[in-house]
């Protein structure tokens, strides 16, 4: 009773600090206390469309989902502590990296948002990374931009401003153009000395639109960048109204720099500083290292962005990963239904996760690709998922689920094979967060073996971003001793932090690597199967 008078008091106080995240299924909302405790979380369900070739969500869909999310979260505050929100210490918003959202002077959205998940820039991340000599991948803001240019899309003359989802709401809510450091890195390359975006690739984009001959200029049209910790405005009398539908949130409330996923994933598992490293695995799957220095080479496979700081940072990043196994777990739901049994989600996750620990090492000659949308990696414009189990294969529901694990993984490994064995950065180890890593040992031990290296899972890794960008947002609002972000989170956050670390079993390794190899000679098929689907 203690704890929860004590939590309610924060809440009345206006305290405690918000986090939202916009995940590709999932809004998600975290409230926290000055230590980074939760007090209590929101969500709201939701998902992309594939309208007219382009994966999309409608401005109306992603305020439904904001307000949402903020009402779950309002609602359960007040059943729990018997409490109205009517202000916090500070606010942030995150959301899935990269993609593409034009706006004209009038600030009318002028396309349809057009996601991180759309693979439909190759030819200009091509272009731009051999000007560049730095790779853009199709999913970045700036190969979409240039796309359209490319395209001779009616649009472009009239674009006055272009952000991310994140960056859409912060703007919304607080009337702020403005993005943090480290999801501006995914919209264009920065410099990690200056912490700005690089000068030399944005002189020489915009000496292509003077080509074009377009009246505006890319410095025109992006957001400021800014650090975090930095104040980035505060919520609109405006912004509190379409936040909070009930009115009950007051205005001038202070936010924190918007980030992306990738950041937030970094802060929810303290892998922020130098030599740290972290994946997270939902919808898509990334890795990411904090580099002492920059690569030897450019590596089409590896994006190079940023901290919430602005530390260099090497990501390995895949499209898909747990897309299939949900849509799998579905099936096996209406299989049960049709049986008169019913199962909750988290068991049914639980139980055939843990089957999958009696499966072959090498899943009995079992192959899998979860992709649903297309992989850049790979060179997959568009997606199919591919399950395939030869005559002579030992095709039982253990080795299915771990081919199911281990195929999660699979494209996201292939980039960091390249850091570790050509660029030959070193990983301590890496901290898994998102839902995968729920069941004990399982997700985590494939991990381990798929990348060779120690994996820590902390027990807070069901919450991820949302989590992670509420500490962001208290960061700036309690950092009262000025410390750097990598000390604030080591000495307020995590100095008592709960963690299991496995180390890779060697013959899981071994495994893994015969997983692999077979993964790599089949990709002819997946390219074959969505060659065929999409005709």
């Amino acid at each position: 009773m203690e704890t929860v008078a004590k939590n309610k008091a924060t809440i009345e106080n206006g305290t405690a600090s918000l986090g939202i995240e916009l995940g590709s299924t999932r809004i998600k909302a975290v409230l926290i206390d000055k230590d980074g405790v939760v007090l209590e979380n929101g969500g709201y369900d939701w998902e992309n469309h594939l309208i007219d070739g382009i994966w999309t969500y409608s401005k109306e869909e992603i305020w439904q989902g904001v307000q949402g999310c903020y009402k779950d979260l309002a609602d359960r505050v007040q059943a729990r502590y018997g409490v109205v929100i009517k202000s916090l210490a500070s606010i942030g918003f995150s959301g899935m990296m990269h993609g593409y959202l034009p706006f004209n002077k009038e600030g009318t959205l002028l396309v349809p948002f057009r996601t991180w998940r759309n693979n439909i820039t190759g030819q200009a991340a091509d272009e731009l990374t051999e000007l560049f000599q730095f790779n853009i991948p199709q999913r970045w803001s700036i190969a979409h931009l240039y796309q359209a240019i490319l395209n001779g899309e009616e649009h472009v003359k009239d674009i006055a401003y272009v952000t991310t989802l994140a960056g859409y709401i912060h703007w919304k809510l607080t009337g702020k153009k403005v993005l943090g450091i480290g999801e501006a890195s995914g919209m264009f390359p920065i410099d990690p000395v200056k912490k700005a975006y690089n000068q030399r690739m944005m002189d020489e984009f915009n000496c292509l639109l003077d080509e074009k001959e377009l009246l505006w200029s890319l410095d025109e049209i992006l957001p400021e960048v800014l650090l975090a910790g930095q104040e980035a405005g505060t919520l609109t009398e405006e912004g509190a109204k379409l936040l909070d539908v009930t009115g009950n949130l007051t205005a001038g409330i202070p936010f924190c720099p918007p980030e992306g996923d990738a950041g937030t994933g970094m802060v929810a598992t303290n892998s922020v500083a130098v030599k740290t490293g972290n994946v997270s695995a939902g919808t898509s799957a990334f890795a990411m290292v904090v580099l002492e220095k920059e690569l030897e080479r450019l590596h089409r496979e590896l994006d190079m962005v940023t901290t919430p700081t602005g530390e260099l940072v090497a990501m390995s990043h895949a499209n898909n990963c747990t897309s299939d196994i949900n849509a799998w777990m579905n099936i096996f739901n209406q299989c049960l239904q049709a049986f008169g049994v019913s199962v909750d989600t988290g068991t049914l996750y639980k139980t055939l996760f843990e089957k999958s620990v009696e499966g072959d090492m090498d899943c009995g000659n079992l192959l899998s690709y979860c992709f649903y949308s297309g992989e850049h990696g790979v060179g997959l414009a568009e997606g199919s998922p591919l399950f395939v189990h030869p005559a002579n294969s030992a095709f039982s529901l253990a080795n299915f689920m771990k081919t199911q694990l281990y195929t999660c993984f699979g494209a996201m490994k292939l980039g960091m094979d390249i850091l570790t064995k050509q660029e030959k950065v070193n990983v301590e180890k890496i901290l898994g967060h998102g839902g995968i890593f729920k069941t004990k040992g399982v997700a985590q031990n494939v991990l381990a073996a798929a990348l060779d290296v120690p994996v820590v899972v902390m027990e807070t890794a069901g919450e991820g971003g949302p989590w992670g960008m509420a500490l962001l947002a208290s960061y700036m609002a309690n950092n009262e001793e000025n410390q750097s972000l990598e000390d604030y989170l080591n000495t307020k956050i995590f100095a008592d932090a709960k963690t299991s670390m496995v180390t890779p079993d060697p013959k899981m390794v071994e495994g893994y690597e015969k997983f692999i190899a077979k993964y790599k000679n089949g990709l002819v098929m997946e390219h074959a199967a969505v060659e065929y689907m999409h005709q």
